[in-house]
């Protein structure tokens, strides 16, 4: 996994992390599930990537 790749899918991660906090404080149930949805998607690159790493060795 490239440094980019994990710094771009660690500020998706927080950016969702926000999201969903605002989401809670504003009683915004869209923009809390929003955020959840892009913490989920960095996990799954996060998880493709190391994948992709485990079979190149």
């Amino acid at each position: 996994m490239g440094a980019d790749d994990k710094i771009k899918n660690a500020a998706e991660k927080v950016s969702g992390k926000g999201k969903e906090a605002a989401g809670e404080a504003k009683d915004d149930e869209d923009l809390r599930a929003e955020g959840q949805a892009d913490q989920s998607k960095a996990d799954l690159k996060d998880a493709g990537e190391k994948a992709k790493d485990a079979f190149k060795k």
